[in-house]
């Protein structure tokens, strides 16, 4: 099931898309993102943005913290089907945000074979191991990419100054510094333990000024309860919720504050990014 860092990724693609593309290699162009043309897909797919160069192509971005032995042949469905509907040839990158994420069918193209014979059908896909790749080429790179610096190939030792530096970068070239430092914190606990992720970004200026910040450091010390669990979550859906669709009426509050379930509220934040308006999103309770 997807986890709340999987929305603000997709955020942070959708918002510096650019960043991406260039980190990748791919041609620069205008871009477009199509979710709403091919909600069929996106329910299940990361994110998929046309491009628009001197030869259009569509560029499919998948983020992986698990490893399943179907995935790469996941993969090539959203691939084809996004072609089919596009009539655009499709690149495919996938970021292994961790090693557990890796495995055999991330090392080769997959191939298909009628009963041991030649292959019928290749599919290539470009693969990103975090955990190996440079911490420099994020920390001076695009704002949009650095919230994944932590996950880069950094020791312990070195990561207060990995966080030192990313902190000069978001404080002076930032206009959402709360969505960039949230992202932080969310993927920092697919590696570090919570304890040393709290005390390095305690001592950020804007995480010390973000409400919600705080309240799922407290909920964080009352793991097991599902009250304080809630509560965490639905600090989490405002946060997002309020960047993506504006603020919510006060009816609206009330049905969010009257759900005590976590995984409802999970649910919720991940369907962030496939409506328009807080009503739309409250129509899948």
């Amino acid at each position: 099931m997807p986890k709340p860092y999987d929305v603000t990724l997709k955020s942070l693609i959708e918002s510096h898309p650019l960043d991406w593309l260039r980190w990748i290699g791919l041609p620069i162009g205008t871009v477009d993102i199509i979710d709403a043309d091919l909600s069929a897909i996106i329910a299940e797919a990361d994110k998929l943005l046309r491009v628009n160069t001197e030869q259009p192509y569509i560029a499919h971005i998948e983020m992986q913290a698990s490893y399943k032995p179907d995935m790469a042949d996941r993969f090539m469905r959203y691939n084809m089907l996004a072609g089919i509907r596009t009539e655009l040839p499709v690149d495919t990158t996938v970021f292994l945000l961790c090693p557990v994420a890796d495995g055999t069918v991330m090392r080769q193209p997959v191939m298909k074979r009628f009963m041991g014979g030649e292959p019928y059908l290749q599919f290539h896909f470009r693969v990103v191991r975090l955990w190996q790749e440079p911490v420099e080429a994020f920390l001076e790179g695009g704002l949009g990419m650095l919230p994944l610096a932590p996950l880069c190939a950094v020791s312990k030792q070195e990561l207060p100054e990995v966080v030192r530096r990313m902190e000069k970068r978001i404080e002076t070239e930032s206009e959402d510094a709360g969505t960039a430092w949230l992202a932080t914190y969310l993927l920092m606990g697919l590696r570090y333990e919570q304890a040393m992720i709290q005390r390095l970004l305690r001592g950020v200026s804007k995480m010390r000024e973000s409400v919600t910040y705080q309240a799922i450091l407290e909920e964080g010390e009352a793991i097991g309860e599902a009250r304080g669990e809630a509560r965490g979550e639905r600090n989490l859906l405002l946060l997002l919720g309020r960047k993506r669709l504006g603020e919510p009426n006060a009816k609206t509050l009330e049905v969010l504050q009257s759900i005590m379930q976590p995984e409802i509220l999970e649910r919720l934040a991940i369907r962030l990014l496939e409506v328009e308006t807080w009503n739309e999103l409250l129509t899948a309770l």
